[in-house]
């Protein structure tokens, strides 16, 4: 499942008619432009996840974000993701790394069902010593607390208004100050989502997408702006950078996204650019294993079959990735760190 992706169909049917469909049928042809090293894997294998955690550990990765659905739902292409939590807490701590929780926009996500959400979180993971916690100061007496941090996907689906109810002090829902306490963290796409975030109650904003200029947020000229409103809002801010992006074989007509990997070059810049504009010592990369979109930092290696060539990191190792992130996290401050 996912290595056997569909090809999504573009909002126009005059478009579509004009590009693959269907799906792909692994292990020769699968919903991705680079192949990799470890083969259509599942993510469920315990192995598998013991190389995946020792892999973020070489590459001095200090926080793992795993997207995350509530108990018994997922996206269209695989199985619920919750079961597989526990398992990845446990490798975790093993390998002194920590994880947390990238909410997805599931049908039917309100601020409200968030809420039970965070409920979820804090009574079956937030206790577990691998979940991810950021010191806080309660803006009350001034104790240090260690809370949480989630991020929440597409958070601009929802009103400020109804994530101000959990979100800020005084809502008729409010996490704060409560076991469900968490630190939230919003995306932001358009420049709007910046007041949005303030008015919402999030403790933060990151920007999440690899290809630099799809968006207001993934644009890296604007990231100056973001920080210095971060800081005059006391906002946490996350600016995101990736290797690359190709979801040619996802989205075959989504070429204008494609952003090439420049043996490292893309990514370096991209680096460069957060570790300067990050609000409260975190920057993030997108992503170690999204394969259908391009931008994973996971070993991929050369494959030809008898109707594709893929994409690799040549004249780079299977592993260049996981050495030019070590070589970055070795660059950042001390009280600074990658998710």
């Amino acid at each position: 499942m996912h290595w056997n992706h569909r090809y999504l169909p573009h909002w126009k049917d005059s478009v579509t008619s004009k590009y693959p469909q269907g799906r792909h049928v692994p292990p020769d042809d699968i919903g991705a432009s680079f192949y990799p090293e470890l083969g259509c894997y599942s993510s469920r294998d315990p192995a598998v996840v013991a190389t995946h955690i020792t892999q973020l550990r070489v590459a001095g990765v200090g926080v793992i974000v795993v997207s995350w659905y509530p108990a018994g739902l997922a996206d269209e292409e695989g199985p619920p993701p919750d079961p597989v939590i526990p398992v990845l807490l446990d490798a975790a701590l093993a390998h002194d790394i920590k994880l947390t929780l990238h909410i997805e926009p599931y049908k039917g996500r309100t601020p409200q069902s968030v809420r039970e959400d965070l409920q979820y979180i804090h009574s079956h993971y937030s206790n577990h010593p691998a979940f991810y916690k950021l010191e806080r100061l309660d803006p009350n007496d001034g104790a240090m607390l260690h809370l949480p941090l989630i991020y929440i996907y597409d958070s601009y689906l929802s009103d400020a208004r109804e994530w101000a109810s959990i979100f800020k002090r005084g809502g008729p829902l409010s996490v704060r100050g409560t076991d469900e306490d968490c630190v939230a963290i919003a995306l932001l796409v358009e420049h709007a989502h910046m007041k949005s975030a303030v008015d919402g109650g999030f403790d933060g904003v990151y920007t999440y997408f690899a290809a630099e200029g799809f968006s207001f947020g993934s644009t890296y000229t604007n990231w100056g702006t973001v920080s210095e409103f971060a800081a005059e809002k006391n906002l946490i801010f996350i600016p995101s950078f990736g290797p690359g992006y190709d979801d040619l074989q996802v989205r075959p007509w989504n070429r204008l996204s494609t952003r090439d990997r420049k043996n490292g070059a893309y990514y370096k810049e991209g680096f460069r650019r957060a570790k300067r504009s990050s609000r409260g010592g975190l920057v993030s990369i997108t992503s170690f294993n999204e394969w259908g979109e391009g931008t994973q930092i996971e070993p991929a290696v050369p494959k030809i079959t008898s109707s594709r060539t893929y994409l690799d990191y040549s004249p780079g190792r299977p592993d260049f990735y996981l050495q030019l992130t070590r070589d970055m996290a070795e660059e950042l401050p001390n009280d600074c760190g990658i998710t």
